[in-house]
């Protein structure tokens, strides 16, 4: 079972006399470990892979693609592969290691360890994606039984779980939505998608990929979506509205049924970002604002592992009229057996090579089936509260403020800004976050732009207990006093991790980029690629 914490309420006498949380020892372990291309020797193994079965016919490589030489690639014991890792694991944070509530935007919950016993079950490890349909019904019937969950709590008709992330879920909705007008015959004049400056940067992305324009509106005094902007906005060559909701701000749009029915009136579809849905589990769908689409992040609200970027997992949800242009192949069912459905001629085609990233599938479905919908609904009101306690403790801290909706409570995350300790010292948002890696933790500023200035983006989850919290509060009011104190403390930080800074010109300049072991000798060698 998923565990997930509300903080006890909390009266203003408990609050004076509560033991202010004690800042734990850190000291990050740092090893001067090469890389693993540079370890090993020749002719040393870690497994002695068995002769292939002479039964087996041999199957000849065309000329073409044999390589020349065999690759160079490092040979290791099992000891020392397992000591290169280790250490390298040791040099890392991870949401195993600290309180990870400081990960913005991407709802850093804690991933039950049952759900990964799960799927290294050798039912699912050892599936091939090209088996017969007819040796994987098990896995299949996850799938359709997965999109009928999500069906419900997104209120939609269908859903496909093959996009491999968030952002290849929006792409995903806008090839239905450039499908849809395409075969009504309004493509080449419905070429505009609306989309808002605080939603996440992939809508905008994925319209502009599919070769939408990208009309973006900013917020109005009070941090909503402009309305007025909207009405102003919208017209004949209106394709779609995409939209976060709440907004990476922490911010509901309480409109958004009269933004929905401002772009249905002037012909176009309605997409919902919903990355952010982990506030309103249970409590409101996608439906009943009139969406038209909708995707979730599988990896972030059901609670499969980040796992450092990927793979991740996402899902679309559609109405009726959208359905035909949904990714093949479909999984099907006919009662008796599950099947995949390629005969689908008005598909937007395949986003991703097979069916979805399985693993995560397998694992999204076991926390929705622990948690039933009284837990899920629970989840996403602990998580609220969390965010609100943690809101309540910030905001104390000297130097640090919350940009629009004054005074309201926010959703399940919330964007602040530094910008007074920064004009009061210098120092920068980024600054902050480096120290705090010396407490064995961090936090992420925001996507560009910055419209809140010096911002730092807090997100708790329902995982975190009372007591991580504050612990959490303690660390950032511990480096607002250095700032204000001893601001070169913060200003050279971190001082108890495994590097210093890392130099801007290794991210800013191509030319030092080295993503791969032929490049690296190349670039920082200097010696000649093998």
């Amino acid at each position: 079972m998923t565990a997930h914490h509300a903080p006890a309420p909390v009266s203003p006498e408990d609050a004076r006399i509560a033991p202010k949380p004690r800042l734990r020892r850190f000291q990050q372990a740092s090893w001067d470990e090469k890389l693993i291309f540079e370890l090993g020797s020749p002719g040393e193994r870690g497994v002695l892979v068995p002769a292939p079965d002479p039964s087996i016919a041999p199957v000849e490589i065309p000329p073409t693609l044999r390589r020349a030489a065999p690759p160079a690639l490092p040979e290791m014991s099992q000891q020392q592969v397992l000591r290169h890792y280790l250490r390298l694991s040791q040099e890392n944070l991870g949401a195993d290691l600290n309180i990870d509530v400081g990960q913005g935007t991407c709802t850093m919950k804690y991933s039950p360890k049952v759900n990964d016993q799960f799927v290294r079950d050798p039912r699912i490890a050892a599936l091939h994606p090209l088996q017969d349909e007819d040796t994987v019904q098990g896995v299949l019937g996850i799938i359709h039984s997965l999109e009928l969950l999500l069906k419900e709590i997104s209120g939609m008709d269908r859903v496909s779980l093959q996009p491999a992330a968030g952002s290849a879920a929006i792409y995903t909705n806008v090839a239905m939505i450039r499908a849809y007008f395409a075969a009504r015959g309004e493509l080449e004049q419905r070429d505009e998608v609306i989309t808002t400056i605080f939603s996440h940067p992939s809508n905008a992305a994925c319209a502009k990929t599919a070769g939408f324009k990208v009309i973006t509106l900013h917020p109005d005094a009070d941090g909503y979506p402009d309305i007025e902007a909207l009405k102003a906005a919208v017209g004949p060559r209106t394709a779609a509205l995409l939209i976060t909701n709440p907004e990476d701000t922490g911010i509901y749009n309480p409109r958004i049924e009269e933004f929905v029915r401002i772009v249905h009136e002037a012909g176009g579809l309605c997409s919902y970002d919903q990355a952010n849905a982990n506030g309103i589990l249970g409590i409101t769908r996608a439906r009943e604002a009139g969406f038209d689409l909708c995707h979730f992040n599988l990896h972030k609200t059901f609670s499969t592992p980040h796992a450092c970027g990927g793979p991740a997992a996402g899902a679309c949800a559609v109405r009726e009229e959208l359905a035909p242009y949904l990714p093949r192949p479909t999984v099907e069912f006919d009662g008796v057996r599950y099947r995949l459905d390629d005969d689908r001629p008005e598909s937007i085609g395949k986003m991703r090579p097979f069916y979805g990233v399985v693993p995560n599938l397998v694992r999204a479905y076991a926390w929705i089936m622990s948690l039933g919908a009284e837990g899920l609904r629970s989840a996403a009101e602990t998580a609220v509260l969390n965010n609100n306690y943690l809101l309540h403790k910030v905001r104390q801290i000297p130097g640090v403020s919350v940009p629009y909706a004054q005074g309201r409570p926010r959703v399940e995350q919330v964007r602040y800004s530094w910008q007074k300790l920064h004009e009061d010292t210098g120092l920068h948002s980024e600054d902050i976050g480096l120290r705090a890696a010396d407490f064995g933790t961090h936090y992420w500023t925001s996507h560009h732009p910055y419209l809140v200035p010096e911002p730092m983006t807090l997100e708790p989850t329902e995982s975190y207990t009372r007591d991580d919290l504050d612990e959490y509060a303690a660390i950032l009011a511990e480096i607002a006093r250095e700032a204000y104190e001893s601001p070169d403390t913060v200003r050279t930080a971190p001082h108890r991790s495994t590097i210093h800074r890392v130099r801007p010109e290794t991210l800013d300049d191509p030319a030092t980029w080295a993503v791969s072991w032929r490049a690296y000798r190349r670039k920082i060698l200097g010696g000649a690629a093998r």
